[in-house]
């Protein structure tokens, strides 16, 4: 089998360490590239649709780097029923130009820190502030701290990666 060459839509290490684990358990020969990448969406992407299309933005600005294909993750917040819920999208696209999509766990937030994300802060530095600690965004996430540490946000992504190579494998690429 051919080695791919393939990118992952961010340099976060959260994100980079969920395609990188994906594809190693998957046993799929390949280079991967962490390519920064705009995702053209608000710094919080606040609904289901915007982080879904944040992803998207992600993986279609990535594959103009000439790989096999790219994988763009987003991170979002969303409200139901007047609680705020943590989200998360995935998007693979190709460089034949197809795109699958695969969305991931979802956990209410306190309300404490809905507050401060519904008055314009970014869930992470909220998050930070929550915990009393540095960069959860860029390793254990909101759902690393929301779960008491057994869940966190590589093994998330790691999640909707598979999903994502499960439909790109079903299509034939």
């Amino acid at each position: 089998m051919k080695k791919m060459s393939i990118a992952v839509a961010s340099k976060n290490p959260a994100k980079i360490s969920a395609v990188e684990d994906c594809l190693a358990e998957l046993a799929v020969p390949c280079e991967i590239t962490a390519v920064e990448t705009d995702s053209a969406v608000s710094a919080q992407p606040f609904s289901i649709k915007e982080t879904r299309q944040g992803a998207v933005n992600r993986a279609f600005s990535a594959i103009e780097g000439g790989y096999d294909f790219a994988v763009g993750l987003e991170g979002g917040v969303y409200e139901l029923d007047g609680t705020m819920y943590v989200c998360n999208w995935g998007a693979l696209a190709t460089s034949t130009g197809k795109l699958y999509t695969a969305g991931g766990a979802q956990i209410p937030l306190p309300e404490e820190i809905a507050v401060e994300v519904r008055n314009g802060q970014e869930l992470g530095p909220v998050m930070d502030a929550y915990a009393n600690e540095a960069g959860i965004r860029q390793y254990k996430g909101a759902i690393g701290i929301l779960t008491d540490g057994l869940i966190h946000r590589g093994e998330m992504f790691a999640h909707i990666v598979k999903m994502l190579i499960g439909q790109y494998r079903l299509g034939s690429g």
